[in-house]
């Protein structure tokens, strides 16, 4: 099978690349638009293809030189907060980017199949009672982040209505591990917590909402779930991605702090609280379940473990080069 992964450098893409290099019936094509430091030690096995997924040109002539069997699509802006700043770059790259691989796939390779993924961002501001939240619950996006989701949604929706491409739609409840960049709170708070261990900051963390939950699934078996789905889901259903069940903010928090032997104080910064947040998110995963048999098999503290110690090693390697910029943690979308 030759598939090809867009946004194959970021955090999801790269842990699917990884999931999928000891495999020797996959030819594992990517594309990539800036760097591809997460990849360096697979190369070997990758076909990357650098490029802008705005560019339909582009876009059209790589879909006909790969000719991929399967489309994974990841390639995103993907900082929920940062679409608030940036509104209409999260439109852009969101929609566009994959309007134009959609229309490649169905010029060049209509029968292959494709998984588009969303976000739980596309419910929105869902209510207590309304939890879990299914696939059927309706679409209430609270965020540019979030309306950029929906119009993704659809978008795969009416290509499988319209011109019948085997399109699925995973919608993905948060996910964390190893390589996460700090836009995201438990990410931010490990790396605060590792600079804090190497003397580069002062022993406090600044955080934001600690009372909201959120249903946190390990990266590594999000990818998985993204696997099967492209293998045995239902061309044009819409799947839920995520454990099932909710955490808070101050929970994850605290399994961080219990992972340091330093005392360190945490205070709370306004700049970092959302204009509107939802206080608890549950996936309802009993479709996905059903159609191909996935469950997570990481623990959240296993997890958070491997964030922190990603982050220890990232501190190492930057400590005493303040010039050098670090491509994994830098505010740019993964296209």
């Amino acid at each position: 099978m030759r598939i090809l992964i867009t946004g194959i450098a970021g955090f999801a893409g790269s842990h699917l690349a990884e999931y999928l290099a000891p495999r020797d019936e996959v030819e594992i094509h990517g594309v990539i638009h800036r760097h591809d430091r997460r990849l360096q030690h697979l190369l070997a096995r990758l076909k990357l293809h650098r490029g802008d997924l705005r560019n339909a040109l582009w876009v059209s002539e790589m879909i006909g030189a790969v000719r991929p069997d399967a489309l994974i699509h990841l390639a995103a802006w993907s900082d929920v907060g940062g679409s608030w700043q940036q509104p209409w770059t999260t439109y852009e790259l969101n929609i566009q980017c994959q309007l134009n691989l959609l229309e490649a796939m169905g010029r060049h390779r209509p029968d292959s199949r494709i998984v588009i993924v969303t976000s739980t961002e596309v419910y929105g501001l869902v209510q207590p009672d309304e939890l879990p939240i299914d696939e059927e619950t309706p679409f209430r996006p609270n965020s540019p982040y979030g309306v950029s989701k929906v119009a993704q949604d659809v978008m795969g929706l009416q290509y499988w209505n319209s011109h019948r491409l085997p399109v699925m739609r995973l919608r993905s409840f948060n996910h964390i591990g190893p390589g996460q960049s700090d836009d995201f709170a438990a990410s931010s708070f490990a790396r605060q917590i590792a600079e804090i261990e190497a003397d580069l900051r002062p022993p406090v963390i600044r955080v934001g909402n600690l009372s909201t939950r959120r249903d946190l699934t390990d990266v590594r078996d999000i990818v998985r779930a993204y696997w099967l789905a492209l293998r045995q889901g239902e061309p044009g259903t819409a799947y839920n991605v995520g454990r099932g069940r909710s955490v808070s903010i101050q929970t994850v928090l605290d399994q961080l702090l219990a992972l340091t032997p330093l005392s360190i104080a945490v205070k709370t910064d306004p700049a970092r609280l959302r204009p509107s947040d939802v206080p608890d998110s549950v996936c309802d995963n009993r479709r996905l379940v059903a159609a191909t048999g996935w469950q997570p098999q990481i623990d959240l503290k296993t997890s958070l473990r491997d964030l922190l110690e990603s982050w220890r090693r990232q501190v190492k390697r930057n400590a005493g080069q303040p010039d050098n910029v670090d491509l994994n943690t830098t505010r740019f979308p993964d296209v």
